[in-house]
């Protein structure tokens, strides 16, 4: 169960956001800071909703970074949204550029209130999913941070490197789970932007009717629903980067709109005449092939181009597997981190097994296969036991599989493995003599495993004792 904290005077609000999380959260109430600091002692809190007028009567002369600080130094993961009315919007954009994750405005929107929490959740898997390129190593020490074996890789940092600190927009492309947004914040890090707001922006998971409204803000009445006047990312993220991914999901008028920001530096509100500077970095990304999206009349080329001033291809887990040994290490570090055990290891088998692995996941596969065997495993190193048993599907055993043209492949595949198990088992108990700790020892498996494969196939360690 997770927990969100209100503090907020007003009871209408504590029963909004109630109303909107009951069934996945525990939300609890608060009418002043000191109250809700005393519960941060007691319990861990994920989201905290806090009213502009409680934060700035704290802030005093420090700014909202200060007001804010209490909070992260009880739980420093923790995400706050500010609450304001209209006439304090832009102290609230001040407090988000202090830290806080995002702001709402009063009256409170249930669905808008839902997509804060979804935004933020998305942001902090997308930031998860890579931890090694954590831009702080890479600053104290190129050769540390790039860990990489791999010349496509070690072309990518020498591009990172040569475009973080300019103000070209970057476009990186490659598939899912190749740690586009960890690299997008790490030029981010490394540029002369990098005391700004880097505000990250999953296009393809806001609806296409709010989209225009999240990236470029609305005026008050500009469509039904817009109460009061709402800033765009671009608005908020004004000095730092904004990061676009998944730009290939945008809509036509979005398009439109992003291309005039590209050219002229500059964007209106939906609803809105006033023209508004843009004083911002863009860094896209996608895994669509944009340039066929050109061709078939789903993407605007001159977009395309304005986008594609500095392209960025990052290649996939399966072309760099000679860095998978450093991505096991680094979430092994970080899980150990997050829980109370301590696993250090990791048996050869697997390692030899993730190389041989088609991942079409990339490195968010591996980052969740590892965190999933971390959870099952009872030991103080990784077994092949608490990894799925396709993963050691393409072992190269030697043994005599027999096909059968009228089965389907996922018989024939089923059968293929079970024969080489079968094989591979015997062949072991043979060299060992039917004695089961050494054979177990042997394949890399515990005693009780080697048990049920025997049980399973017919085998007796009796057959193999007399064996010269």
């Amino acid at each position: 169960m997770r927990y969100i904290l209100v503090i907020s005077k007003e009871q209408e609000v504590f029963f909004t956001i109630h109303s909107c999380f009951c069934s996945e959260y525990r939300v609890q109430h608060v009418a002043v800071k000191n109250a809700a600091l005393e519960m941060l002692h007691k319990e861990r809190y994920d989201f905290i909703f806090i009213d502009m007028e409680i934060l700035r009567e704290s802030s005093s002369d420090n700014g909202y970074k200060a007001a804010l600080q209490p909070f992260w130094n009880l739980h420093p993961t923790i995400e706050i949204i500010v609450m304001s009315s209209q006439e304090l919007i832009r102290e609230a954009v001040k407090a988000v550029k202090a830290g806080a994750s995002d702001y709402l405005t009063y009256p409170l929107n249930p669905d808008e209130t839902k997509y804060v929490i979804e935004t933020i959740y998305d942001s902090l898997i997308a930031q998860s999913e890579v931890d090694y390129l954590r831009d702080q190593f890479w600053e104290t020490d190129l050769s540390e941070i790039v860990q990489t074996k791999n010349p496509i890789m070690k072309m990518v940092f020498d591009k990172i490197r040569s475009v973080a600190p300019t103000r070209s927009t970057v476009l990186l492309t490659g598939e899912t789970g190749t740690g586009k947004g960890v690299l997008a914040n790490l030029i981010h890090r490394h540029s002369n932007r990098r005391e700004a707001q880097f505000i990250s922006v999953h296009c393809g998971a806001i609806p296409d009717t709010l989209l225009e409204s999240e990236l470029f803000g609305h005026e008050k009445g500009s469509f039904t629903g817009a109460v009061q006047r709402k800033l765009g990312k671009f608005e908020i993220a004004s000095g730092g980067t904004i990061f676009l991914d998944e730009i290939g999901t945008i809509t036509p008028s979005a398009q439109i709109k992003l291309l005039q920001v590209l050219q002229d530096r500059t964007f209106q509100r939906v609803g809105g005449e006033d023209t508004i500077e843009a004083n911002v970095r863009i860094i896209a990304a996608t895994n669509a092939d944009l340039k066929k999206m050109c061709n078939d009349g789903q993407f605007r080329k001159d977009l395309y181009y304005r986008l594609n001033v500095f392209p960025v291809e990052l290649p996939t887990l399966m072309e760099r597997v000679e860095d998978v040994p450093y991505f096991v290490d680094e979430f092994l570090k970080r899980m150990n981190r997050l829980n109370t055990k301590e696993i250090h290891d990791i048996h050869p088998r697997i390692i030899e097994a993730f190389k041989n692995y088609s991942w079409p996941g990339n490195i968010r596969e591996l980052e969740n296969l590892m965190e999933r065997a971390y959870i099952l495993e009872t030991s103080s190193f990784l077994t092949p036991e608490s990894f799925p048993g396709e993963l050691f599907e393409s072992e190269t055993i030697s043994a005599t599989v027999s096909v059968d043209a009228r089965l389907s492949i996922a018989e024939v595949r089923r059968k293929g493995i079970e024969d080489i198990e079968r094989n591979y088992l015997k062949e072991q108990l043979a060299q060992n003599r039917g004695k089961i700790q050494n054979t177990a020892n042997a394949a890399g498996i515990t005693t009780r495993q080697l048990h049920k494969l025997m049980k399973k196939y017919g085998i007796r360690k009796e057959d193999f004792k007399s064996i010269t």
